[in-house]
């Protein structure tokens, strides 16, 4: 990355998800402790409300954020005012404690950044001359961002535990808001990215225009894949964390987020040869490895559980997972949707990521773990077995029936 645009796309990515990362791995214990202890004491229910604000965003950002973004918003203002009024939201709530004042601010705040990663990647495509080879050293800095969340919390949780560092974490909350309005400061010194007309003859709706682009078959197949990939990739955060710290395992709580932390690391080295294999695979086979990375991962859990080892050492996989498949997957949707539509492109496809297979490994996997819980232990051999399987299903029917036009097929030979 030696242009300075290129420099500044990368902290922007950085900064994108300190903002995410500050507070959604401790929000949930911190909502359902009970206020006695300095928690929130939410319920079941208003609990999976909070956590549907994401969803909730990502669908109507296709209708609403994502065509002003399109259309009438230069990308970097329209970032600079969503973090701004979204950072101000998140930051109320280290002092709000009521469930509706509480859900109110959590999703506005959604609502203005869940468009902001759609915008960031276009912003990033729009402003580098080789995405392929560039895109994945860029959002690197994501990885980044996420990791460097969890220092300023190590140092305000300190030596805390149990029920005083959960009765702590409404922290999260200050050092997201701040980070917010850092970016939304830093996002007016990002490059000119001005709005871009609906093309002649178009509809001036971006998102209904980008919609109908899934009447073409290879970016139906896409769809479809993309949703069952991200169904999986969220059961793993459903999961992963109750099954690492389970007798099965035996992983101390203190080092579970250490383990999983390996595949951020894992997701950095991925990021950076990422334009390597992606010239020399090709799009199909790159995010077919990365579906399969899931696969095999879900296979260690299902067939090893006890295998401690091995359980640590598949975490590695996470970056081919995120890397080959997702972020592979935002510059093949920047090559093969108009200019004039790209930012409601990347926000459908979000809409899977961010939203609807968000919640579908919610509905499914919580059901299926609770219906093989038996006497407080759970059958991590069947349940492991069905992501293992979808994952294989999922790299099947791209390999079978994914055929993007010539050409889209060689990466390294698409223009920007």
């Amino acid at each position: 990355m030696k242009s300075p645009a290129a420099k500044k796309l990368f902290v922007m990515m950085v900064l994108e998800f300190f903002i995410w990362g500050a507070w959604l791995p401790l929000i949930w214990d911190y909502m359902e402790m009970p206020v006695v202890d300095g928690g929130l004491g939410f319920s079941d229910t208003q609990v999976a409300l909070v956590g549907s604000a994401f969803a909730i965003a990502s669908i109507l950002g296709i209708f609403f954020s994502n065509q002003f973004a399109d259309r009438n918003f230069a990308a970097e203002k329209f970032m600079a005012f969503s973090h701004l009024v979204g950072g101000l939201a998140i930051l109320a709530l280290y002092w709000v404690k009521d469930f509706p004042l509480f859900f109110s601010l959590m999703l506005v705040h959604s609502l203005l950044f869940v468009p902001t990663m759609s915008v960031a990647n276009s912003l990033a495509f729009s402003h580098l001359k080789n995405a392929q080879k560039e895109f994945g050293l860029v959002r690197m800095g994501g990885t980044f961002g996420w990791m460097f969340a969890a220092v300023p919390m190590y140092f305000i949780l300190g030596n805390k535990a149990g029920a005083e560092a959960i009765a702590a974490r409404d922290s999260i909350f200050l050092v997201s808001g701040i980070a917010s309005l850092v970016l939304a400061i830093f996002s007016l010194s990002l490059p000119h990215t001005p709005p871009k007309a609906a093309a002649e003859g178009q509809s001036g709706f971006a998102w209904l225009r980008a919609l109908k682009f899934l009447k073409k078959p290879f970016l139906l197949v896409l769809f479809v894949v993309t949703f069952i990939d991200s169904t999986i990739h969220n059961g793993y955060f459903v999961m992963a964390g109750g099954f690492l710290g389970s007798s099965t395992v035996g992983i101390e709580q203190k080092w579970i987020m250490p383990v999983m932390s390996i595949g951020q690391i894992s997701e950095i080295l991925t990021m950076a040869v990422l334009g390597w294999f992606l010239t020399r695979l090709g799009w199909k086979t790159t995010m077919i490895l990365g579906i399969l990375g899931h696969a095999a991962r879900f296979a260690v859990f299902a067939f090893m559980p006890q295998n401690q080892t091995m359980i640590i050492l598949v975490q590695v996989l996470h970056g081919i997972c995120y890397a080959f498949f997702f972020a592979t997957l935002y510059i093949f949707i920047d090559a093969a949707f108009p200019k004039d539509v790209r930012s409601s492109a990347q926000g459908l496809f979000n809409l899977l990521v961010l939203g609807i297979g968000d919640l579908a490994a919610k509905w499914i996997f919580f059901p299926l773990r609770a219906n093989l819980t038996s006497d407080g232990v759970v059958n991590y051999h069947e349940l492991f077995l069905w992501p293992t399987g979808m994952s294989l299903a999922a790299a099947l029917l791209l390999f079978l029936a994914f055929s993007p036009p010539k050409e889209l097929d060689a990466p390294a030979e698409v223009a920007h």
